[in-house]
């Protein structure tokens, strides 16, 4: 069963019929980004009263967050519609306002990478250091993804899998975390029992794994920006293996044959595992070198 509005999930719970038109999506969207904020602050505060992180105007780190959560939300709404029009000309070109104004159909990766990209710039306009900026955005950014898929899972927006294959489901496994028909889903689209493989589900708890791997690593000695290495190869490798069971427009091109979120997981993967291994070897001097350059410069001024 799904829940589009949040009058649908208070009707669930409770039996009561509100005017609550509060698309549950865009609500685990926010909540995404205000547990992505909180742990992101969190480290800001611990990096800076390490000494490792400062900025260069001398406000502390953790202080332009919330401008920085805004800027990132913005991007990455834009990003994921875009990227999804991208995934999906055909249906762009006959219908193209509905599609851009439409409750789903947002591509992940896509909020990804312009979410970052904009990150980036703010961040550079602050004068802080990437590479340990990164490093602590890195268990912020998997945990908002998490979350994000949990609003996927609950509106039924349609990033579910493939026809679930029964005679492959294990005994102990019940069927609802094998196969559902998502109904009363944002979509509209009907599913034929048994249902399909409920992939958000799926995402949201391995991300909660990454999440959890990259807080208890976030302390780490290396050099800077291998914890976010760590998470481009969690990122990817996690995509990749949830491709195998969703359905998503195939790109041929090259004589390539893959979907876009594979690609981009396939490139993850190998700039992570690339960055993580150079990484590995090095002492975390980077923060410290970066924050104390940052630091001189101020004094000097």
């Amino acid at each position: 069963m799904s829940y589009p509005y949040l009058s649908d999930a208070v009707q669930a719970l409770t039996g009561l019929t509100l005017p609550l038109p509060l698309p549950m999506f865009g609500l685990f969207v926010a909540i995404a980004m205000l547990a992505g904020s909180h742990a992101l602050t969190l480290e800001l505060k611990r990096l800076h009263a390490a000494g490792r992180l400062s900025t260069a105007s001398g406000v502390a780190p953790h202080e332009i967050v919330p401008n920085l959560t805004l800027v990132v939300m913005a991007a990455g709404i834009a990003g994921a519609r875009l990227f999804h029009i991208l995934e999906n000309l055909d249906e762009f070109q006959a219908a193209p306002q509905a599609m851009i104004f439409s409750t789903s159909g947002l591509s992940i990766f896509g909020g990804l990478i312009l979410g970052t990209l904009a990150g980036l710039l703010f961040v550079r306009r602050h004068k802080l250091p990437l590479l340990p900026t990164l490093d602590a955005a890195a268990p912020a950014m998997m945990l908002g993804y998490a979350l994000g898929r949990i609003g996927c899972q609950v509106s039924g927006d349609g990033d579910w899998g493939g026809a679930a294959k029964l005679a492959l489901k294990p005994d102990w496994l019940p069927l609802w975390a094998w196969a559902q028909t998502y109904d009363n889903n944002v979509v509209g689209a009907v599913i034929a029992a048994p249902g399909v493989y409920p992939t958000p589900m799926y995402e949201a708890l391995m991300a909660l794994l990454c999440f959890g791997v990259l807080w208890a690593l976030r302390r780490h000695g290396r050099a800077a920006g291998w914890l976010f290495s760590v998470y481009m190869l969690l990122a990817g490798a996690e995509r990749l293996l949830i491709e195998q069971i969703r359905i998503n427009p195939v790109l041929d091109f090259g004589g390539i044959h893959a979907t876009q979120a594979e690609i981009i997981a396939t490139l993850l993967i190998l700039a992570g595992a690339a960055g993580a291994v150079l990484l590995a070897g090095k002492r975390g001097r980077g923060g410290m070198a970066s924050g104390n350059k940052i630091r001189a410069a101020s004094a000097d001024r």
